[in-house]
């Protein structure tokens, strides 16, 4: 598969957000892009509600949330957009679901979940949501697995997952829900489990063979990629940024060994992954050095790296820098499937100039060449 030239990936500078803030929710709908709620400069959650116009490179403020709250998980149900849980203005997590009718411009209360939660983690297939873990408020990972029903605005429990996380990747594959990593407590898992829609039965896989916290994954083709993140520290180790790269090939059913030169280029966590146009790209995120109590930016500029498989060969090159340096920040690829993904580790207050940057080819490429989006990623701390 023909893949383009590293230097036909360009950034553009957008529109700026309308307003300072993180935990902020992103989500692709109709080839926009939705800004759902997010932290103040004080830690407060809030109602806004934006989206974004690529036509006109412009904002536009929507109806606020009818329960102001952030790192939320959010999914698009075609002309329906479901928010579901994060924390609210006291700090806790929430039961509540909202759906917004996009045609209509407005908000609708929607049954709640069994349980308060945050760092949910969502797929949909055929009008129905299905949510698995969270943490709950009792700080406890949840192994829930629940759809919910549009059609008669009821949530349905299912068969638990055989390892209770919250902050885990999820994707849907066919008819079956893939869900990777996340954590307990401060605990890195690596857990691979995929749960069959038809059968409504869990089949384990084989673990992430490198457990991390704050990796990526991403999808491409009939594999899987595991990407970078944080190893955390015991009794007599510390903790360390990782250049990992882990692959599992759907077809085989199992990781494939990786020599250390297939890893990324520079160590990094809590980055933004995706594939575009048959390349697999990371940009941004934390790395070496930095102090794990008070992190700072990738002191080298969020740096971007693009990745293509020739053959058996994972070759990764190094392209140009974000067009913000000073800080991580989320990438918007509106018409592309690079996964939306907003910082999750305990971050600074929220930028004193709100940023919106886009990563395109300079070319048009075949429509074929372009892999199915995965899901957003969802933040997983309080405010």
């Amino acid at each position: 598969m023909e893949v383009p030239n590293v230097k036909d990936f360009q950034w553009k500078r957008l529109a700026p957000l309308p307003s300072r803030r993180v935990y902020c929710s992103l989500l692709e709908s109709g080839g926009q892009v939705y800004a759902i709620g997010g932290c103040d400069d004080n830690g407060i959650p809030m109602d806004c509600f934006e989206v974004y116009s690529p036509e006109a490179d412009q904002w536009t403020a929507l109806p606020p949330l009818p329960t102001a709250r952030a790192g939320v998980a959010a999914i698009a149900l075609g002309k329906r957009i479901m928010v579901i849980g994060g924390v609210g203005t006291s700090q806790l997590p929430l039961k509540v679901v909202e759906m917004y009718n996009i045609d209509e411009g407005k908000w609708k209360k929607r049954s709640v979940l069994r349980e308060a939660a945050m760092g949910i983690s969502v797929t949909a297939k055929d009008y129905r949501v299905y949510a698995a873990g969270g943490m709950g408020l009792d700080l406890r990972p949840h192994s829930h697995l629940q759809h919910y029903d549009m059609l008669k605005d009821m949530w349905v429990s299912l068969a638990p997952m055989p390892t209770p996380r919250y902050a885990a990747t999820s994707f849907l594959r066919g008819c079956k829900i893939y869900v990777l990593g996340g954590r307990q407590s401060k605990y890195a898992v690596n857990a691979f489990e995929v749960f069959d829609i038809e059968t409504r039965s869990w089949t384990k896989f084989p673990n992430i063979p490198c457990k991390r916290a704050f990796s990526s994954f991403v999808t491409l083709d009939d594999r899987l990629y595991s990407l970078g993140g944080l190893r955390q520290g015991r009794l007599y180790r510390q903790p360390k940024f990782l250049r990992t790269m882990d692959v599992f090939d759907m077809e085989q059913g199992g990781w494939l060994k990786m020599e250390r030169s297939f890893f990324l280029k520079k160590r990094r966590a809590d980055f933004v992954a995706g594939s575009l146009s048959g390349r697999v790209i990371v940009a941004g995120g934390l790395g070496s050095p930095i102090r794990i109590q008070c992190p700072r930016p990738w002191e080298k500029g969020t740096g971007l790296e693009l990745h293509f498989q020739m053959g058996l060969q994972h070759l990764w090159e190094a392209c140009s820098a974000l067009v913000t340096n000073d800080h991580p920040t989320f990438v918007l690829l509106i018409h592309s499937p690079l996964r939306l993904a907003p910082p999750r580790f305990p971050w600074p207050p929220p930028l004193s100039t709100p940023s919106c940057s886009c990563m395109s080819t300079s070319r048009s490429l075949p429509t074929a060449l372009h892999p199915q989006p995965s899901p957003p990623a969802h933040p997983s701390h309080r405010c």
